[in-house]
C-alpha cells in the first residue's frame, strides 16, 4: 500500500539521485551536471525553515516527491510545490495523480487553504495538473529577468 511521509534529512542523497535523474531524462533534459548547484538547489528545497518536502512510499521505496514550503500568505497558509516528480520509469502509471490526492488530503488536515505551483505550459506536466484539479490563475503572470 502506497503512504505519504515527510522526507527527513537522512533521505537527502537519495532525493537528490532521483531528481537528477528525473529531470536531466526528456521532457525536460535539464543540465544538472555542475554538482555543487544540484546539491545546493536540493538543500535551498529541503533544508530551509519553512520546508516541507513530502515522499510517497511503497512498500519502503520511494516513488515520488514534492519539494515545497509552507507559506503563510494573507488568504491562509498554502503549500508551494516547486518541485514534484515521479521516479523515472514509473511515470505514466497514476502514481503522480495518487501522491497529489494524498498531499491534497495531509496538507487540508493541518490546515492548509490551497497549494500553489508554476510549471510550464509545454511540458506534459502542465495537463497532469489540469487533470488533478488544478486551475491555471487568469490574473497571475510569471516574470523573469536574465543576465
Amino acid at each position: 500500500m502506497r503512504h505519504i511521509a515527510r522526507l527527513s534529512d537522512t533521505e537527502f542523497e537519495t532525493v537528490r539521485t532521483m531528481f537528477r535523474d528525473v529531470f536531466t531524462a526528456p521532457p525536460w533534459n535539464d543540465d544538472w551536471s555542475d554538482e555543487k548547484q544540484l546539491t545546493a538547489y536540493i538543500e535551498d528545497l529541503m533544508l530551509n525553515r519553512n520546508s516541507c518536502c513530502i515522499g510517497l512510499y511503497e512498500n519502503d521505496e520511494l516513488l515520488a516527491v514534492s519539494l515545497g514550503s509552507m507559506i503563510h500568505w494573507c488568504s491562509g497558509t498554502e503549500y508551494y510545490i516547486f518541485e514534484l516528480f515521479v521516479r523515472r520509469g514509473m511515470q505514466g502509471a497514476g502514481i503522480g495523480s495518487d501522491f497529489i490526492k494524498q498531499i491534497v488530503d495531509h496538507v487540508k488536515s493541518i490546515g492548509v487553504t490551497h497549494i500553489f505551483l508554476a510549471t510550464d505550459r509545454d511540458m506534459p506536466a502542465y495537463k497532469f495538473y489540469l487533470r488533478n484539479g488544478f486551475d491555471v490563475l487568469q490574473n497571475h503572470v510569471s516574470l523573469v529577468k536574465q543576465f
